[in-house]
């Protein structure tokens, strides 16, 4: 099969391997849909190895290169002997997670924070970007005939985006802001809007996505760097500022607009990723009393809580898909595309079976 391997920094094959094949009695074997490109993907690319194993994972023994990809939809091939919950022809999607169930917080339900956390397509014998991929029968979730192969190759990021809201906690009538519009931020006002914010502020500086973001229709999108941004959310919040910040960009600067908007006891959620240590306001923490959160993941248990939201038509994921390409092009037309800071895409996603 072709599979899109990762070797390097800026070093991606597409190369003929082996098709995988089951290893265990609770092995699934896929054939890939859709598979998205993630945000850690393009952190591989650009600085990696970063997650990528380059001495033997402690729980799947694997080291690059890595066949990438853990945002996926597929279809199920063939199940193991003791897999009980899905059927050879089932569409599903992927759980990318993989957890020893051992560990103090597996015990406790936190397998997101696994001490030997694993990823498929990022620290495991297969990933999405190729045309066929085995996963444990934890990892897949039926989709129902409602939801699109595309929508299901966008369960795992719109469960990243769900999990940052839901740590922080916003309620019915709250208004929101979202500091950056790229995938994670996209979804995050999307999931913000289906479980009841008032309105959903979007901050975005760059003019594609803050086009993009206003096709979205969740609420106003402003550009934090331009005068009459502070005096904007005044007006949209009474003067009190914010009652929930999802700080998206992974940026200082996003975090200083999340601190400087949200209002006093308000409540900010760190979902985008930092590459690298950011500065903050301490005072202004204190001062106005605000709880800072951070946000790592999912819970892997989440998956059918997400389609059904997405089934029921009340979380519009496929609204963050921009562009659909083949495995050939993954890297002109995919990864390069997407680290280009003037580039128009948010998520595109990538099929070995598909010309896009």
């Amino acid at each position: 099969m072709r599979a899109a391997r990762f070797y390097d920094k800026l070093d991606i094959r597409i190369e003929d391997v082996a098709t995988p094949q089951l290893n265990a009695s609770d092995d699934v074997l896929v054939e890939v849909a859709w598979c998205g490109i993630c945000g850690t993907d393009l952190h591989e690319y650009l600085v990696g190895p970063i997650v990528t194993p380059v001495s033997p994972h402690p729980l799947t023994g694997v080291t690059l290169p890595q066949t990438l990809g853990h945002e996926f939809s597929a279809r199920v091939v063939e199940i193991g002997a003791d897999v009980t919950d899905v059927r050879v022809g089932d569409r599903v999607a992927i759980m990318p997670a993989i957890v020893c169930g051992k560990c103090a917080y597996c015990r406790r339900g936190l397998g997101h924070l696994c001490v030997k956390f694993a990823c498929t397509g990022l620290s495991a014998e297969t990933g999405g970007l190729a045309q066929y991929a085995v996963l444990k029968d934890y990892q897949v979730s039926t989709l129902p005939d409602s939801v699109s192969d595309i929508e299901g190759a966008v369960v795992e990021p719109a469960s990243v985006a769900a999990y940052g809201i839901d740590r922080v906690g916003v309620h019915g009538g709250d208004i929101v802001l979202v500091t950056g519009a790229g995938p994670i931020g996209v979804l995050s006002a999307l999931y913000a809007d289906a479980i009841g914010a008032a309105t959903v502020v979007i901050a975005e500086p760059n003019p594609a996505r803050a086009a993009l973001a206003r096709g979205l229709d969740v609420g106003p999108v402003l550009d934090p760097t331009q005068d009459g941004f502070a005096e904007a959310i005044a007006e949209l919040t009474g003067g009190l500022g914010v009652d929930v910040v999802a700080e998206c960009s992974g940026s200082t600067p996003g975090l200083a607009t999340a601190l400087t908007s949200v209002r006093r006891r308000g409540g900010i959620v760190q979902t985008g990723l930092h590459t690298k240590p950011a500065t903050l306001d301490g005072m202004a923490l204190s001062e106005k009393d605000v709880s800072l959160i951070g946000s790592w993941c999912y819970l892997i248990t989440d998956w059918p809580r997400i389609i059904r939201l997405i089934s029921a038509g009340k979380y519009p994921v496929g609204k963050a898909v921009t562009s659909r390409i083949g495995l050939s092009d993954v890297v002109t037309k995919g990864f390069d595309v997407l680290v280009d800071p003037r580039g128009d895409q948010l998520k595109v996603l990538v099929s070995a079976t598909s010309a896009g």
